[in-house]
């Protein structure tokens, strides 16, 4: 078995000290005037005889590990994996590695990952959790640890946060309706307490009430298998006929709806117009096209990491808070659009 080379060894060899290997690999040659010249005999030597620092103990050393925790509900979820996917790639041009995973919104769960985050000293945490860990994130935040929310917030939790105005894009989605002279309309929605599905509830709640209209809610208990869903939303279709829009709190449950409407043979929007919070690739390809409340994914994942690494990197303001509220965007496809003829049931 071949032996490691140890940063000794690469001293040794060069005849020099340890300490000035280390400032070489380090980058801070210029800083300790080492000269270009030892600077590159080091690293080329390094790079000839494949030395691989060890990262534990250079994590005990500098107190960072350059490592940052990203936990959410569920990471093949179109919305999170694009998040997830544009904040590495902005963490990896800043030195910073990026460790994943998913809580399935289950509470304990939520909590060991936090346990493990912690285990492995990640650097900064970016979270989007289930209610119940107040109490551990609220912790965190006490010990100074450099914390971002993002999609919803936790009860009670004062830290950084970029979370999407949820109330004003579905309020915007049921206007939208309104004006095409739907007036059944449906919210189907996931029952939860969390703040998002709260705002998205809110805003769709202030919209009818302004019309004088009743509001129609229909909550899906989670976690639940993929037919019991679709089954589930074919009944409530069946008992509502007189239903004549339907939105969707979260893109997962406007993909179950769509199966279930078309199990049924409603026609869309003929017979029932369809709007879901959060685009997916399918509502751009699904015929007719789905409207949709698409979330500012891009500039969300900017914030996100932006945030975190000052927190990180500007310690002269350790306890300053930053909370962004993102507009999103209603972007109106032919699923809501009332066809010429179709008969309004104004009431």
């Amino acid at each position: 078995m071949k032996k490691k080379i140890l940063i000794h060894d690469i001293a040794k060899h060069l005849d020099v000290s340890i300490a000035t290997v280390s400032l070489v690999l380090n980058g801070k040659a210029k800083e300790k005037r080492i000269s270009d010249t030892l600077a590159e005999r080091v690293l080329k030597y390094v790079e000839e005889v494949g030395y691989k620092p060890n990262q534990l103990a250079k994590s005990l050393r500098t107190g960072k590990t350059h490592v940052i925790g990203l936990m959410v509900e569920d990471i093949a979820n179109p919305f999170f994996a694009t998040v997830a996917a544009l904040i590495e790639k902005k963490a990896l041009a800043r030195g910073y590695r990026i460790i994943y995973c998913s809580t399935n919104n289950d509470t304990a769960k939520a909590l060991d990952l936090l346990t493990m985050f912690q285990e492995r000293h990640v650097d900064g945490y970016i979270l989007a959790l289930p209610n119940g860990v107040e109490d551990e994130v609220s912790a965190l935040v006490r010990r100074g640890k450099a914390l971002v929310l993002f999609d919803r917030l936790l009860p009670g939790v004062l830290t950084n946060a970029v979370v999407v105005d949820s109330a004003s894009g579905m309020y915007e989605a049921t206007q939208h309706l309104l004006g095409q002279g739907f007036r059944r309309i449906a919210l189907v929605m996931a029952h939860s307490e969390q703040t998002q599905m709260a705002a998205r509830q809110q805003g769709y709640a202030q919209a009818l009430r302004e019309h004088q209209l009743p509001e129609l809610v229909h909550e899906i208990a989670l976690p639940q298998e993929h037919e019991q869903i679709v089954h589930e939303l074919q009944l409530f279709f069946q008992v509502q006929p007189a239903c004549d829009a339907v939105l969707f709190a979260t893109n997962y449950l406007g993909v179950y709806g769509l199966e279930a409407l078309t199990r049924l043979g409603k026609r869309i929007p003929e017979q029932v117009a369809v709007v879901s919070f959060d685009d997916n690739d399918l509502f751009r390809l699904y015929s007719p096209p789905i409207t949709v409340v698409a979330q500012p994914i891009e500039a969300m994942a900017e914030d996100i990491i932006n945030t975190l690494l000052s927190a990180l990197e500007s310690r002269a303001e350790t306890g300053r808070i930053v909370q962004l509220q993102l507009a999103p965007q209603l972007v109106v496809r032919s699923s809501s659009i009332r066809s010429r003829g179709q008969s309004s049931n104004e009431g």
